[in-house]
């Protein structure tokens, strides 16, 4: 079960459900600009650096079993492109959609489990605690599945150049000349062929050839 601990009214990412006052169909609008939190998005690969502004949109409708927060989120994430490496920027926009149940629980928020209650099913659900709920948790789930899994600068980004490194999108006639391995001892022994033949046209005869034309002498 997803329990919030204690919210701080403060925070700007809890809101305040009061003025709905539980009546079904009780309907109220919110705007508001937030600090990005801390590692929102994918992990090393591309997310809304911390502070950033995030633009929120909300709508509370009050239901029979508790509040349903319908959203977006407006912010600009950066990453980078995982074919070149080079700095990838894009507007984010991530809607989401959870129900914020009324607790059966004490006064002190906590949800008070009956025998029966299906423990996974309550593990997935997200609870008011004195009116309040923390949006952070759903604007963290909602925000990683908007954003790619493989970022990348441009869609036929041809990424980098497998010998040298060098990005291929500045330089497309970029290539190298390759050598059939199966042909390089060829190549070897064909060079020491030309050395030896160069070696006797300028006169650099065998030592042996040498000796024989002396003792014939």
């Amino acid at each position: 079960m997803a329990q919030n601990a204690r919210l701080d009214h403060h925070d700007p990412l809890v809101f305040d459900t009061h003025e709905l006052g539980r009546r079904p169909g009780a309907l109220q609008r919110l705007t508001r600009t937030v600090e990005a939190p801390r590692d929102l998005g994918i992990q090393s690969v591309i997310g809304v650096p911390q502070g950033a502004p995030v633009e929120l949109e909300l709508r509370l409708e009050s239901v029979m079993e508790g509040v349903l927060v319908t959203g977006t989120a407006r912010a600009q994430a950066e990453g980078e492109c995982v074919r070149c490496l080079e700095p990838v920027g894009l507007e984010l926009e991530a809607d989401f959609q959870e129900l914020f149940s009324y607790p059966d629980a004490d006064d002190r928020g906590r949800v008070i489990a009956e025998p029966g209650d299906d423990a996974e099913d309550d593990e997935d659900r997200f609870y008011l605690e004195d009116g309040l709920f923390d949006l952070e948790p759903l604007l963290r789930d909602a925000v990683v599945l908007a954003l790619p899994m493989q970022p990348v600068c441009q869609d036929d980004c041809p990424g980098l150049c497998s010998e040298c490194g060098a990005r291929l999108a500045d330089d497309p006639d970029h290539h190298h000349d390759a050598v059939d391995i199966r042909w390089a001892a060829l190549q070897g022994l064909a060079g020491s062929l030309e050395d030896g033949e160069k070696d006797e046209m300028s006169g650099g005869a065998p030592q042996s050839a040498r000796a024989d034309e002396k003792q014939e002498k």
